[in-house]
């Protein structure tokens, strides 16, 4: 027949297996990556960790707080440029708690109003650049961001590292526009490239005009090549413009022969 224990016993084990409870409860384990920040009756009282810590039940409470860095998604912002164009811009941004108890106690939760401060400041920031800023300075962009978040969570012991623009997200009509765009640029960049030939060519020409005029046998040359050029298709009729100056020394020793024969005849 079983044994049963007097009430003052039972009593007794339940008051030790309370107390043993009590004890087991205060001892807290940090990982290296975790504090805790202790509050005493209410009031701060320190921060503690990492390792074994000792938290009084009833009279201390405690808060963990992670040390590791946060990454954070920034949610799709409509933003409207300073040139007036919609775009949808999302980002992603990279910070860590280095002050506890700032993190605890001048904020209520960190994590949201960290999440909605960079919510704002992406929307105040890309709001006063152009829509080509936007494509084209994206560094630029990301350092002023994170200059700012990180200058208004001091306040709170959190540390911004860094922000990255995800997406500029465009509409069909604005892509069409831009690459009309582009593709005027390119053309405009091949018009100014062919005239920078033309006239790095005329200059060229105006040089080798001024040598082939010093010696006039030059040009009856250079008028033998290209006639050399054309006549190797086999496949046009070649017009041949011949100057008149080389024909002048045939026209004088014309001209002589019809003189003598006209004296001879005379005689």
């Amino acid at each position: 027949m079983d044994t049963i224990l007097p009430s003052g016993a039972m009593f007794g084990l339940a008051v030790l297996v309370l107390i043993l409870a009590i004890i087991l409860s205060a001892f807290r384990i940090l990982r290296e990556y975790e504090r805790g920040v202790v509050f005493l009756l209410g009031r701060f009282y320190r921060v503690k960790g990492p390792g074994l810590i000792i938290v009084i039940p009833i009279i201390q409470q405690m808060v963990r707080v992670d040390l590791r860095t946060i990454v954070m998604d920034v949610p799709t912002q409509d933003v409207i440029s300073r040139d007036n164009v919609s775009v949808r811009v999302n980002a992603v941004i990279y910070f860590r708690v280095l002050d506890s108890q700032k993190a605890i106690i001048n904020v209520e939760d960190y994590l949201q109003a960290t999440s909605q401060l960079a919510q704002t400041t992406l929307r105040s920031v890309l709001g006063q650049h152009e829509l080509d800023e936007m494509l084209a300075n994206r560094d630029m962009l990301n350092t002023d961001i994170q200059s700012i978040l990180d200058t208004r969570t001091d306040g709170w012991g959190i540390k911004v590292s860094n922000v990255e623009i995800k997406h500029v997200d465009l509409n069909e009509t604005m892509v069409r526009a831009i690459a009309k765009q582009a593709e005027a640029e390119r053309t405009r960049r091949a018009k100014v490239i062919h005239a920078s030939g033309e006239m790095e060519a005329s200059a060229k020409l105006v040089e080798a005009a001024a040598k082939l005029a010093q010696e006039p046998n030059a040009i009856l040359l250079r008028y033998l090549q290209t006639l050399t050029e054309i006549a190797s298709e086999k496949n046009s009729t070649i017009l041949f413009p011949l100057p008149m100056e080389l024909l002048q020394g045939v026209m004088e020793k014309k001209t002589q022969v019809l003189k003598k024969t006209s004296n001879k005849s005379k005689d």
